[in-house]
Formats: C-alpha cells, sequence, structure tokens
C-alpha cells in the first residue's frame, strides 16, 4: 500500500527534527518542517500524484529534492538520506522531541550522555537527578520536564478539542469575573484554527493592568503548577494536564499580537515572505517598514491584512497552503457559519442507545430554530446499543407520523443502519424504503484490508435508500483509528451515487476531518453537518462540526442541510443520483465571495 500523505509529511518532520538534533542549517531545517505541514494539509494523496506524473514542485513548499524523496518514498517505501541521519544519531531519539521542555540539543545529550532513548528513561533520570547533571539544565528544568511528563502520559501529548476548548472557555470566564476591566481575550494558536487536536492553550488580550490577569491566572482553583509569571506572560498547568499561556499586550498592537499567535507557522511564514516583498516586515508587534525601521501598529487584525493588501483571513484557513493565493486573486469563499443549519439529520433517542425520550429530542431540535431533523437510532445488529428490531422500526415509523401534527418542525423517520460486512444492509430493503432518511455506518468487522472495506462503503452507497454514510473512516480521537478503504474511490463513488456524506460534529469523530471533507467539496459530494446527539444537549456540539466544514473550504452551499425545508425535501425525495442534480443547482447558483 502506498504511503499516505500523513506518512509522508511525518517523514519529513522526523527529518528536520534529526536535521536539528545535528545542528544543520536553519534554512534546511524549516524547508522540511514546512513540507510537512504543508503536505498534512493536501486534500488530493501524493501517491496518486506520483502515479499520474504530476509535477509536485508547483506545491507551496515542495522544491526539486523534496519532490524527489517523496517520489522515492512511495516508489521504494524509504527514503536514504532519512535513513543515514537515523544511523548518525542515537537511538530512538526521535522519541523525545515531543517532551516539552527537551530541545534538539538536549534529545541529544540524553541519548549520547545518558544512554536514554524513551520517555519512561527520561522521567527516571528525571527523579533520580541524572537528568538535572547535564550542561544547562538544573534541576528546576528537570523537575518541569517531569511534571511535564506525568501530563504526557495521563492525557497524550495533544488534546482532542473536544477537551481544549471547554477550559479555555472556563479559564477565560473566570479572568473576566476576576478582572472585570480587561479588555479583548481569545483563544489564539491551533484552538482559534480549530484544529482537532491541541497542544497548549494560548490565550491573547489586552488590560489596563495586565499584571493583574496574570495573578488571576495564578489563583485560579484549577491550577496546579506555574512555569511563568511575568508581567505580560504567564504560563500555568491546570488539573487536566494542560499548559496556558496567556500573553497581555496593548490595544494598539492588538491586532499584530493576535495574528502572530493565531498562526499557522506555515501561513506567518509565507505572509512573512510576502511581506518581504513589499519591503515590509512582520513581527507580534505589528508592520515594519524595512527601509525607514518605522513600525505600524494595528488595533485589529483586519487593519493588520489590509495593510498587505490582503483581505481578513478566517483562521481556519491558516496553513499556509491555499489561502494566500486565494486572498490576492480575491477569491476566499464566504464560510459556512452555525447560524446557516437548517437541520440535524443524526440523533439518538431512548428507543436505542440515547438517554432522552423522542419528544424531548424533537422539541430541543425545535428549540434550535431548526425546520427539519432526523431520528435516526441504530439498527438491530448493534445489539449494545438496544438496536431496533424490524417490528420495533415499523412501530417507531408509525409513532413519529402520528406525532407530526404536535410540532411545526418536520420530523423525517430515519435509522443508523449498519454496514453488514459484506456491504449488506442491516434492515431488509422493503424496510429501508419506509424511510426518510438512511445513515449508513460500519459498527463492525473494522479490521478488514483495505480492498475489502472499500468495496463494502461503495455497496452500501449503491444502495438506493442510503441517504448518507455516516462517520466514514469510524474513527475516534486518542481512542480508535480509522479503518483502511481507497479514499479516493469512495469519494468518487458517493458522487457518483448521490450519496452524501456526514461531518459528524461530536468532538470524539471529527468525522470526516478536513482535508478529507475539502477533497469531498472539491468533487461535488453533498456533505451534511450532524450532531450524532445522544442527550438533548449535545445538539450545541454543531459548532464542531461547523469548524471542520469552515476548515475545508465550505460554503452554506455546499452544505445540504443549510438547504430551506423545501428545498431539503425536493433533494432526499429524488431518486438517487438524479438528486445530484438538485443538489448541484443550488450549490453552482451562488458565487463565492
Amino acid at each position: 500500500m502506498a504511503p499516505t500523505n500523513e506518512q509522508i509529511a511525518e517523514l519529513f518532520e522526523n527529518m528536520g527534527s534529526l536535521l536539528e538534533m545535528k545542528g544543520d542549517t536553519i534554512f534546511k531545517i524549516r524547508a522540511y518542517q514546512r513540507a510537512a505541514r504543508i503536505i498534512e494539509q493536501l486534500s488530493s494523496p501524493l501517491a496518486q500524484a506520483v502515479e499520474n506524473g504530476e509535477d509536485l514542485t508547483k506545491i507551496p513548499g515542495v522544491g526539486k529534492a523534496i519532490s524527489e524523496k517523496i517520489a522515492e518514498f512511495i516508489g521504494t517505501g524509504q527514503v536514504a538520506a532519512y535513513q543515514r541521519l537515523l544511523e548518525e544519531l542515537p537511538t530512538g531519539v526521535l522519541d523525545l522531541k515531543d517532551i516539552p521542555g527537551i530541545g534538539p540539543k538536549t534529545a541529544v545529550a540524553i541519548g549520547v550522555e545518558l544512554g536514554i532513548s524513551t520517555v519512561e528513561g527520561v522521567a527516571e533520570a528525571a527523579a533520580d537527578g541524572r537528568l538535572a547533571g547535564l550542561p544547562r539544565m538544573g534541576q528546576k528544568a528537570a523537575d518541569r520536564i517531569l511534571r511535564h511528563i506525568e501530563a504526557f502520559q495521563a492525557i497524550g501529548s495533544r488534546t482532542p478539542i473536544g477537551q481544549a476548548l471547554p477550559i479555555a472557555e472556563e479559564v477565560i470566564a473566570a479572568l473576566r469575573k476576576q478582572c472585570p476591566e480587561i479588555g479583548p481575550l481569545f483563544p489564539a494558536g491551533s484552538l482559534r484554527r480549530w484544529e482537532e487536536t491541541i497542544g497548549d492553550i494560548d490565550l491573547i488580550g489586552t488590560a489596563p493592568d495586565p499584571e493583574a490577569v496574570g495573578d488571576a491566572l495564578v489563583a485560579l482553583p484549577m491550577v496546579k503548577d506555574v512555569l511563568v509569571h511575568g508581567p505580560k506572560k504567564t504560563s500555568v498547568v491546570v488539573e487536566s494536564g494542560m499548559q496556558i499561556d496567556l500573553r497581555i499586550g496593548e490595544p494598539g498592537t492588538f491586532g499584530a499580537l493576535l495574528q502572530y499567535f493565531t498562526g499557522s507557522q506555515q501561513h506567518n511564514i509565507r505572509l512573512r515572505d510576502y511581506a518581504n516583498r513589499k519591503g515590509l516586515s512582520l513581527n507580534e508587534y505589528g508592520i515594519i517598514n524595512t527601509e525607514t525601521g518605522k513600525v505600524e501598529e494595528f488595533a485589529d487584525e483586519e487593519g493588520f491584512y489590509a495593510r498587505l493588501g490582503l483581505p481578513w483571513m478566517p483562521p481556519e484557513l491558516r496553513t499556509g497552503v491555499y489561502e494566500l493565493d486565494a486572498g490576492l486573486a480575491d477569491s476566499l469563499p464566504r464560510l459556512i457559519q452555525a447560524t446557516d443549519l437548517k437541520g440535524d439529520l443524526h440523533l439518538h433517542s431512548e428507543w436505542s442507545d440515547g438517554n432522552d425520550p423522542i419528544e424531548l429530542m424533537i422539541e430541543a431540535t425545535e428549540a434550535q430554530g431548526y425546520e427539519y431533523m432526523a431520528l435516526t437510532d441504530h439498527s438491530a445488529s448493534l445489539g449494545v446499543a438496544n438496536g431496533l428490531t424490524n417490528e420495533r422500526l415499523e412501530s417507531q415509523i408509525s409513532l413519529l407520523r402520528s406525532m407530526q401534527k404536535n410540532y411545526d418542525i418536520t420530523i423525517l423517520c430515519g435509522s443508523e443502519c449498519d454496514i453488514r460486512a459484506n456491504g449488506d444492509m442491516d434492515y431488509p430493503d422493503e424496510i429501508l424504503a419506509q424511510l426518510d432518511w438512511v445513515v449508513a455506518s460500519v459498527h463492525s468487522a473494522m479490521g478488514q484490508d483495505q480492498a475489502t472495506m472499500t468495496a463494502r462503503i461503495i455497496k452500501a452507497m449503491e444502495h438506493p435508500s442510503v441517504t448518507i454514510i455516516g462517520h466514514l473512516t469510524t474513527r475516534l480521537l486518542g481512542q480508535r483509528e480509522p479503518v483502511e478503504f481507497d479514499l479516493e474511490a469512495v469519494l468518487q463513488a458517493a458522487r457518483n451515487t448521490g450519496t452524501a456524506l456526514e461531518i459528524n460534529a461530536s468532538p470524539e469523530r471529527l468525522d470526516l476531518k478536513d482535508t478529507h471533507a475539502y477533497r469531498a467539496r472539491e468533487l461535488g459530494v453533498p456533505l451534511v453537518i450532524n450532531t450524532d446527539s445522544h442527550h438533548h444537549t449535545h445538539l450545541d456540539k454543531r459548532r464542531f462540526g461547523v469548524a471542520v466544514a469552515r476548515r475545508a473550504w465550505c460554503r452554506p452551499e455546499d452544505i445540504l442541510n443549510t438547504m430551506s425545508r423545501e428545498e431539503f425535501l425536493e433533494v432526499i425525495r429524488t431518486p438517487k443520483p438524479e438528486r445530484l442534480s438538485v443538489f448541484d443547482r443550488r450549490r453552482n447558483g451562488t458565487v463565492s465571495e
């Protein structure tokens, strides 16, 4: 099987780290790191591009040397230059690079001087004093590294956004309560860009008394360790193990500060290169005219980007891949917002594994202002979820039809129907034909090989009653790896059959992921943002799915459940695949802004 984009990106990230450990030139190191970041964001598989003979050097950040290494990796499964780097450095030294507080030189010293190559070994050396004995280390630094390792072992190196965002929101609310005079205060970094996992939480703000805000942060009950406490920057570790970095700037420089710490690194690199060509230099304080040395300050990001002759760029798009060129061409899309959604089409009740009765789920959905919803309890094969037998599903359909008269919201009779191991549906055709909306999902036999799983999913798509594929990859962030299938073949089949694909907004899933959704949008596959709610309070999680869609450059027109009730019903009542023409008319009728 050809290497995935993720595997290629990891290769170059590791090469950059190894070169940094060797003390190689910064330009070479950054070239590999930039290539890794860019490749992670690509929607189309590089393996296919190589097979088609495409010129990889047209990709931002991919020059001739890196292009050749990509081809070598895809063709042979390894890169000779990478193997040589591994041989030149202590075994296992790469495993140490993700430990906070351990830089490249320290990682090498730990490997050479202490003969340690594992995170566990570093923890032991920190506990028994050996780590503190290394040059430029000391006991305080060793203790800090030990605390980071303990947090790392508890929750992993990165935290799913569904866990990180509530922490950030709680901290911001607490700081505003303690410091009412505080000005703007926003998350920055990967959290503001709505990446699926978060490293540290960056908070950027302004205040008349910056020190008072830092004092309030260190005094919060959830804080278990203070790493830095200064007049403008304070860093703490909270009970969950997450690090929070608070920076308070001057109101007049807030725009540049927020932009700088929002990133991404690759976005800022491309922006800096662009500015340099205009005789300007960028930093966290503003924009500098390189001839005069004059620093221009900006109170907001809009002014910062406008000074460069660019439109403001939504943080979700700041990956360093496509957004700068689109901004220069005035072709950035009007991205979808949560208020654009008109319905939720993946909801569970206490009839299967949900927590609430049907009435409460309907009322809660209606309270969101939605025009339509679909109840999609599990099918019979998922016994652990109390899946509905044929008879129970028919009873539910009858009940829902009778309940419609009590509600203004349109209630669609649906099911989350298992895709069996051979691709058959878990209900007979005559039962499925009674439903308005069928979410077909994989819940079993997840270890199938790529070819078998691909054929299984495509067979489900070809079923005339299957409306949408739910949580396509089946992944659970930090808990379960995605199943293996040919993504491009599945996306093409979705388009050909008129089958929609779900962006599952459950923060444990975020499935489709952003790059997959980007490619689906490119191919014209109808996308639907659902919450997969098992409790009426889960409906608010739609914001996570909207963020995935925004990172995939989706406009409202690209998302099926932004349609009005009448438009939506017209689509789903049109036989497959003819319904695509209805979707396409609406999708192509509005030009992106």
